[in-house]
Parts: C-alpha cells; sequence; structure tokens
C-alpha cells in the first residue's frame, strides 16, 4: 500500500476511492460503517492547517488548569500526559482536556512499570522485573492493573510494550525497560502486554522500531545503529514485529534508530544508509507498511531528542516525519514553530495532500477503533477512578509481583540470610549523583531505614575511616538506577562511591569483610565487580519490591527471581 508520499503534485483523494480510508476496515482499526463514516465526516471538515494540528502528540507535564486549556485550544490529536502526585488533580486535568476538545483526543503514557509510572497509583515492576518472575499469567495480571488504572485517569493509548533487546549490557536506555534477552520470552510477554492494554481500550504501542539494544549509547544523544544482517534481525526483531502485528497491536513507535544492513540493499549509500527509522521511508513505509503489512498508526518517537535533531535542520526533518511514513509527530519543541515547518513543506511540495490525508484519516481511525467517537462521557467519573486506583485487590497483586522477580544472583560464601546477630554494624555504599527517568527525582532509598528498624545499625562510607573487620560487620552497595535518560551509561563509578583518592577508590574489601550488593535497578553490576561474592538484583526500587526485597535478605520469604538476562556479562570470573 501506498501512501503518495512521493508525488509532491497529488491532492486529497475522493472518500469512495481512498485506499487507506477503506482500509480502517481491517486490523488493527475493525471499523463499521458507523465509525468508517465518523472518519470521513471529520475528516471532511478539516482544513490543511487543522489535519496538520491532527498530527501532533504534545506532552503535558503537571496539573495546572491553565497549561490543560492552552493544550486543549491546540486541536492537536492527541496528549501525552505527566501527571502529578494527586489523584483527583490529575484526573481533573485530564477530564478538562478531553471535555474542551471538539475532537476526541489521544490520550498517551509511557505506562511501563517500575520509576517510569503514576506515583500515586499501584506500583508494579518495570518489563525486567517482571520478566524476572517466570510467570506469564502474573506477567499480564500485572499488566491488566496496570491497565485499568491508566484508564480509570482518561488514558487510551499506552507506548508500550517494549520490544527491544537486551544484547548491549551497557545500554542506559534499555537497561531494565526490556523484557530482556531471550526475543522468545520478550515476544510471550510482549503479547500479553498488547492484549491487557487493548482488552482494557487502551491502544498499545511497540517500540522502539526498527529494534534497539545491539548498540550501547542512547538515541536521546544520537542516531543509534542497528548492527544486524537482514537474517539475524528477521530472526530476532523481524519475529517481534511481525508476532505482534499479527496479533493487532494497533500502533508502533519508530526510533531515531538506523539499519544500514536494510538501508544499503535498498540502494542507500555513504550516511543515508544510516538515516533513523522515525524519518526513512524505507524503514518506515517499505518495510513496516508493505514487507511486514502493518496497517496501524506509527508515531515518531520524541522529536526533540537528538537522535533525530542531530540529523539535520528542523524545518527539514519536522516534515519529513510525515512525510516519509510516520502519521503522528511526538513532542514538537515549539509547537508553533513545526507546525510552520509542516505548512511550509505542504506549501512548497516537499509533504504532499496525499500524505497528509493518509496521517490523519489513521489518526482519526484509531480514535474510532478505541470508540472515543462514541464514548459519553470521556473518561470515568472521579469516583470511579478512586474506587479503581489502588484498590485491595490491585494491591495485593502489586505485593505478590513486587517480590517474585528478586533474584539472588549469587552468594558464594553463604551470607545471606542477614541477621542482627552476625551482621549488626553495616556500612552501606551508595551512588550520591544517582537520578531519575526524565525529569522525575530518583525514588527514595527506604531500606536502610527498615533494616535499623529490624536492629541493623548502619553508617556511611567514610574513605578517611575505612571499614576494617574490626568496626564493620557488612558492607552492603545499594545502587538504585534504572533505566536513565541523557546518560551513556551506568557502570558501578568506584570514585563516586568509594573516593575520589586513589587508594580508597582501588580498595575492594571483600577478600576481609562480607560484602553484599543489591541491585534496584541496572543488572549487570558484576561486569564492574565481577568478583563480588553475594549480588541481588530487584531491578527496582519502587517501595513494594523493596519491601519484599527485605524480607527476602533476612530469610524470611525465598529468592524465586530467574534472570532474563546474562548478570555475568560473559565474563569468566563473575559467577566465582
Amino acid at each position: 500500500m501506498t501512501d503518495g508520499a512521493t508525488d509532491p503534485t497529488v491532492t486529497s483523494t475522493p472518500a469512495a476511492d481512498d485506499p487507506v480510508l477503506q482500509s480502517l476496515r481491517l486490523a488493527p482499526f475493525g471499523l463499521d460503517d458507523a465509525a468508517l463514516d465518523w472518519v470521513r465526516t471529520v475528516r471532511a471538515g478539516l482544513d490543511t492547517e487543522a489535519r496538520l494540528r491532527q498530527l501532533c502528540n504534545l506532552a503535558m507535564h503537571g496539573d495546572a488548569p491553565e497549561e490543560a486549556a492552552r493544550i486543549a485550544a491546540l486541536g492537536v490529536g492527541g496528549v501525552t500526559r505527566f501527571v502529578g502526585a494527586n489523584l483527583e488533580a490529575a484526573w481533573s486535568a485530564t477530564r478538562s482536556l478531553v471535555d474542551s476538545a471538539e475532537i476526541p483526543l489521544l490520550v498517551s503514557g509511557d505506562i511501563e512499570g517500575g520509576a517510569i509510572a503514576i506515583s500515586f497509583a499501584s506500583q508494579m515492576p518495570n518489563q525486567l522485573g517482571l520478566a524476572a518472575s517466570g510467570q506469564p499469567e502474573l506477567v499480564e495480571r500485572a499488566v491488566e492493573v496496570l491497565a485499568a488504572e491508566a484508564k480509570a485517569l482518561g488514558y487510551n493509548w499506552s507506548f508500550t510494550p517494549v520490544l527491544d533487546i537486551n544484547a548491549a549490557f551497557r545500554s542506559a536506555i534499555v537497561a531494565t525497560r526490556s523484557y530482556g534477552s531471550n526475543p522468545q520470552v520478550i515476544e510471550a510477554l510482549a503479547l500479553r502486554n498488547v492484549r491487557a492494554f487493548q482488552r482494557a481500550g487502551i491502544a498499545a504501542t511497540a517500540k522502539h522500531w526498527p529494534g534497539e539494544g545491539y548498540d550501547d549509547r542512547d538515541q536521546h544523544l544520537l542516531t543509534t545503529l542497528n548492527p544486524l544482517s537482514e537474517a539475524d534481525w528477521q530472526a530476532s526483531f523481524g519475529r517481534l514485529y511481525r508476532s505482534l502485528i499479527e496479533a493487532g497491536v494497533m500502533s508502533i513507535m519508530a526510533g531515531h534508530i538506523a539499519w544500514p544492513a536494510y538501508a544499503r540493499r535498498h540502494g542507500a549509500e555513504g550516511l543515508e544508509a544510516c538515516r533513523p527509522a522515525s524519518i526513512s521511508a524505507l524503514l518506515t513505509q517499505k518495510l513496516l507498511r508493505e514487507e511486514l503489512g502493518f496497517n496501524g498508526l506509527i508515531i515518531s518517537d520524541a522529536s526533540a531528542m537528538a537522535g533525530l535533531g542531530s540529523w539535520g535542520a528542523r524545518a527539514d526533518f519536522v516534515p519529513e516525519v510525515i512525510a516519509n511514513g510516520c502519521d503522528m509527530l511526538l513532542f514538537p519543541m515549539h509547537f508553533e514553530t513545526d507546525l510552520q515547518h509542516l505548512l511550509d513543506a505542504v506549501a512548497d511540495g516537499r509533504l504532499s495532500l496525499a500524505r497528509v490525508d493518509a496521517a490523519v484519516t489513521r489518526v482519526l481511525g484509531l480514535k474510532a477503533a478505541l470508540g472515543l467517537h462514541r464514548q459519553q462521557p470521556r473518561m470515568p467519573t472521579l469516583a470511579q477512578a478512586q474506587q479503581t486506583i489502588r484498590c485491595e485487590s490491585h494491591l495485593a497483586l502489586q505485593d505478590q509481583a513486587a517480590g517474585a522477580g528478586i533474584t539472588l544472583v549469587k552468594d558464594v560464601q553463604g551470607l545471606l540470610p542477614l541477621s542482627p546477630q552476625k551482621h549488626r554494624r553495616i556500612v552501606l555504599l551508595t551512588d550520591p549523583q544517582r537520578a531519575g527517568f526524565v525529569a522525575q527525582p530518583p525514588l527514595p532509598l527506604l531500606l536502610p531505614q527498615w533494616l535499623a528498624d529490624e536492629g541493623f545499625e548502619l553508617r556511611p562510607h567514610d574513605p578517611d575511616n575505612p571499614p576494617t573487620a574490626d568496626n564493620c560487620d557488612l558492607l552492603l552497595y545499594l545502587l538504585a538506577q534504572e533505566s536513565l535518560l541523557g546518560q551513556a551509561n551506568i557502570y558501578l563509578d568506584w570514585k563516586r562511591l568509594h573516593g575520589q583518592a586513589i587508594r580508597p577508590m582501588m580498595s575492594r574489601y571483600w577478600p576481609q569483610l562480607p560484602c553484599l550488593l543489591v541491585s534496584l535497578g541496572q543488572p549487570y553490576y558484576l561486569y564492574d565487580a565481577p568478583r563480588m561474592p553475594c549480588v541481588v538484583n530487584a531491578y527496582s526500587a519502587i517501595e513494594p519490591v523493596q519491601r519484599a526485597l527485605l524480607a527476602r535478605l533476612l530469610g524470611r520469604a525465598p529468592f524465586s527471581g530467574r534472570s532474563p538476562v546474562d548478570a555475568s556479562c560473559g565474563l569468566a570470573d563473575a559467577m566465582y
């Protein structure tokens, strides 16, 4: 199927002969005559500028009523909500948005779990922590809770599941957001994620096309490269995306990720072979639409990311996002300026009206497929939200999921369980510069206070007074860095942990003292400390996981998690 993107002289196609409009009868939209008529009628009532506004998805941070009113007046097609810390304020702001929109809004979010979560909702582990449970049914039930609570807050579009593969262990942006390193496991759990969200009336999104995880860099900072051959890609990412397309996933997010092997086979040379998928007609229209047969909505990843911005001038690449196959632009940097870039491209023929029509048809089609054209009221009541969020059954499942994935990676000296009788004096080492995801603050470390409440005595590491067997019974390295936006890698920084001077930086205490490393995030610290004798990976610092971790460290509950990645990073000495 073609959208006429290469012919700037094409004008709008008559509705009766419009193949994109007619394709909305097919999966994943499945529209009936009434819904199709709604799409046709709404589209006919939009001039070119209004259609371009529908192709934009804006971010709304916080719950200020005036910000909701400002965004609602822009006539955009979607808003990604980053809500604040209060249920009523968050609900009210979203209600104001959706009620003020003349055309129903797509309300989207990264509903992933772990640190990327709604703070006042039930807290579920991130994708890696859920995968570590080894219980697919539990994973699906956890996603059902995320979906039910998101639906209660007005969300109808989730930017999940993450289909990336934990192949390059230094990747800070994949890290805990993936279901692991095994494509078969990723496929099984991603399918459950899609089913759970779309049963709840929330469109799921497979990301990040055409596949991240083999380049350990971050597309927020540069265009990353998928280095796989076509055969290897087909066996991994190709398998994953085909499976989710066949299962009816409603949208796919095109990343700022290039796939040179495919581009070169189709004639791209030099730098052009490294064009990111978000502006690549080869990867979005030829591969995704034509070869894989995806008929749903394609949205770009955030347009402010350096993986796109480093490619060229914004006036050029903003129109290319739509012209080359994406149906929606995620997060214009300056909305009116980017809108003008789109208008200018239509005026000079770089962006055809046929391509604009195809994109807006799919945007409206997704809204109709979700029933937004007939939904009244447009979101649940506040009372319904309050009854749903953190209800008793959700909290019970939260606690079950929190402990299921915690993994005892190794304990070669038989250190665990901890007890105040054997390990009373604990020297604590944490990373003072750890960060949260995007603008969010890091989750608080609650475990140290809980250990103190159990009778342990904790003190921070002092490089001028290093621990010895006379003053310390246990060194506890407590690290809590989940996937991180904007940092090249996550690693064990000995300078920050032990001290800037050469001697403490190079000191390793485990030959003389019991040592335990607990990671509430990144699962790969054995790369930097392969001989650490006892390592526990808990994948997330959300409060329920820390509570479940305490029980396991003290021997009150068993470790049942199974690592979904190679925590040894392939090192010959890391498990000894």
